[in-house]
């Protein structure tokens, strides 16, 4: 164990010349006691010298500040809401409150709100949505000194502005193993609409995934659709009269599995017997299927909490995070 893991609050209460009682309220932020600036400046200068690890954010006396999230549609039940809740407890833990705007996709109502964030003690502004997409970010370039991070949105042409995401392609990537890996040789992909960037990284991952374990790209097998239950159904349909038809159905949704289930059902084919299925971003509903869905779980809390911690910290390098959720394996592909 190094010197800094051993480091305790009697090591900082010696350093600082004050009783242990006195540190173990001044780094454990108690409210409850009134103590002085000059003490509280004083443990925390001794803990930062001894490299005391568990050092919190101060609080500040005059009011909380906030962090604004901007979002363009508010969603009932998302995996992006994980996002939101742990954008509120990293807010919290640095004494700022999460306060949330649903700007509706209108810019012009979104640049109001950003007017009056500036005339109240907001720390930055987090621009998001609850589907991966791309925003015309010239909108919002210097429109206000606040700091500002993209949250779940991107903008190709600001290549330096902080920016945290899914990471499609790997996600698709590893689902498609996956199915290799339980003996799948000819797996379909029914992607969402092909105007979305987040399609066509997905389906690169899955081309990916299929040329590094050696099998052949069928187009036959991809079928493009609106994320629509009826459309899945007759991409599925489709897909299982194909001469040879696929022994994995890889949807670029939860929600599409649904018709692809009907389907399946409705021609008499078993999962996973006969075909496996999987979806993408581990919504209710996978758990809920009858064989619980196979899909990945999009890493929304630790992006949340990383745009926050991004603001709070007062960070001014420009950061762009994209980052690989995790494989919820369950019975849809376990044969």
């Amino acid at each position: 164990m190094d010197k800094k893991s051993k480091i305790t609050m009697t090591d900082v209460a010696r350093e600082a010349g004050v009783s242990q009682a006195t540190v173990s309220l001044i780094l454990n932020n108690a409210q409850s006691i009134k103590l002085s600036e000059e003490t509280r400046q004083r443990v925390i200068a001794a803990a930062q010298r001894l490299g005391y690890k568990k050092i919190p954010a101060p609080h500040k006396p005059e009011g909380q500040e906030e962090i604004a999230v901007l979002i363009n549609a508010m969603p009932s039940y998302d995996p992006f809401v994980d996002a939101l809740s742990q954008a509120r407890d990293a807010a919290w833990r640095y004494d700022a409150l999460l306060t949330i705007y649903d700007y509706g996709d209108d810019n012009e109502l979104a640049l109001r709100i950003i007017r009056q964030l500036e005339q109240r003690r907001c720390a930055g502004i987090i621009l998001a949505s609850p589907i991966t997409s791309a925003i015309d970010f010239s909108v919002f370039e210097n429109c206000t000194p606040l700091p500002l991070v993209l949250l779940n949105v991107y903008d190709h042409a600001y290549p330096l502005q902080p920016t945290f995401l899914p990471d499609d392609y790997a996600n698709a990537l590893q689902m498609t193993r996956h199915l290799i890996e339980n003996g799948a040789t000819r797996i379909a992909h029914i992607t969402g609409d092909d105007w979305m960037d987040a399609s066509h990284q997905r389906l690169a991952g899955y081309k990916a995934a299929l040329e590094k374990s050696g099998l052949p790209f069928d187009q036959q097998l991809v079928v493009k659709t609106n994320w629509q239950i009826d459309e899945t159904l007759r991409a599925t349909r489709q897909v299982m009269q194909l001469p040879t038809p696929p022994d994995a159905i890889f949807c670029a949704s939860d929600w599409m599995t649904l018709g692809c289930y009907q389907a399946l059902a409705q021609l008499n084919i078993q999962v996973p017997q006969q075909v496996m299925v999987a979806g993408y971003d581990d919504q209710r509903i996978a758990d809920q299927l009858t064989p619980k869905l196979t899909s990945v779980q999009l890493p929304y809390t630790e992006l949340g909490r990383m745009a926050v911690e991004y603001l709070c910290q007062g960070e001014d390098n420009a950061t762009r995070v994209t980052m690989a959720g995790k494989l919820k394996i369950r019975g849809s592909t376990q044969r």
